[in-house]
C-alpha cells in the first residue's frame, strides 16, 4: 500500500484533526505521533532519516493510506519524493495561537519536571512500555530542540523558526499536488482538494489541551496510547 495523502505541517496546527478527517474520508489508517509510542520499535526509520541515511519509507507504512504530524513532517524533504503521487496537506496556524498551544501540550511534554521524570523512572523497571517509549520519548525532546531551539520560552525565536520552516516547506512542496490548509476551515477545501464528497458527520476537533495532557499522562504511566 502507498500513501496517497501526505501532511507536511507541524506539530498543533491541527494535525490530529486531519489525521481523524482523512480516516473519515477514505484516507485511514492514518500514521501519526501516537502510532509511534504505540509501537515504538519503528523509531529506528526515523533515526535513519535524521542521520540522511535511505529509509524504506513502504515498510514503515505499510498498512498505511496517509501520514502527518512529527516524525513524519520533520522529514518531508525525503518522504514526499518517495510518493510521487500523493496529494501532500500543509496544515497551517496564526503563529501567536500556535506558540501558545505548542508551549503548553507539545513543547511541555517535551521538557518533563523533575517529578515527571521522577515517577516515570520509578515505574520503569515494573513497566515494559514505559522502558519500550523511552527512546521515543528521548528522540521526541532532541527533535523538539533542533527544530525551535532549546529555549522555548525564546518566543520571538521559536516563531521566527515556526515562519521560516512554513516557508521553506511551501517552497519545497510541489503546488499542483498541494494544499495550504486551516483546519478551521472545515471540510470544503479540503474535500475539494482530495476530490471526495463532503461528509454529513461534523469536522473533527481533537487533542485539545487537556485532552493532550491527559494523553501524556497515560503515556508515562505506561498505558495504552489513546489520542
Amino acid at each position: 500500500m502507498s500513501l496517497q495523502v501526505i501532511g507536511s505541517g507541524v506539530g498543533r496546527t491541527g494535525t490530529h484533526s486531519l489525521k481523524l478527517a482523512l480516516e473519515i474520508l477514505g484516507f485511514g489508517k492514518c500514521y501519526h505521533m501516537e502510532d509511534l509510542l504505540r509501537e515504538p520499535g519503528r523509531l529506528n526509520y526515523f533515526e535513519q532519516a535524521e542521520k540522511g541515511e535511505s529509509v524504506n519509507w513502504d515498510a514503515l507504512f505499510e498498512g498505511y493510506k496517509s501520514a502527518v504530524d512529527y516524525p513524519v513532517a520533520r522529514y518531508y524533504k525525503q518522504i514526499i519524493p518517495a510518493y510521487p503521487n500523493a496529494r501532500v496537506v500543509h496544515t497551517i496556524r496564526d503563529a501567536e495561537s500556535w506558540y501558545k498551544s505548542a508551549m503548553e501540550t507539545i513543547f511541555w511534554a517535551s521538557k518533563p519536571s523533575a517529578g515527571r521524570i521522577l515517577k516515570m523512572l520509578i515505574r520503569m523497571p515494573f513497566s515494559s512500555a514505559i522502558r519500550n517509549r523511552m527512546p521515543v520519548l528521548k528522540y521526541n525532546g532532541k527533535m523538539v530542540d533542533s527544530i525551535f531551539g532549546k529555549d522555548l520560552h525564546n518566543k520571538q525565536e521559536v516563531i521566527k523558526r515556526y515562519n521560516a520552516i512554513n516557508e521553506e516547506t511551501l517552497n519545497f512542496l510541489p503546488k499542483e499536488r498541494s494544499l495550504v490548509y486551516e483546519v478551521k476551515s472545515g471540510w470544503e477545501p479540503l474535500c475539494n482538494f482530495l476530490n471526495v464528497p463532503i461528509p454529513s458527520e461534523p469536522f473533527p476537533r481533537s487533542n485539545t489541551r487537556e485532552q493532550f495532557r491527559k494523553n501524556v499522562a497515560k503515556i508515562a504511566a505506561g498505558k495504552p496510547v489513546e489520542m
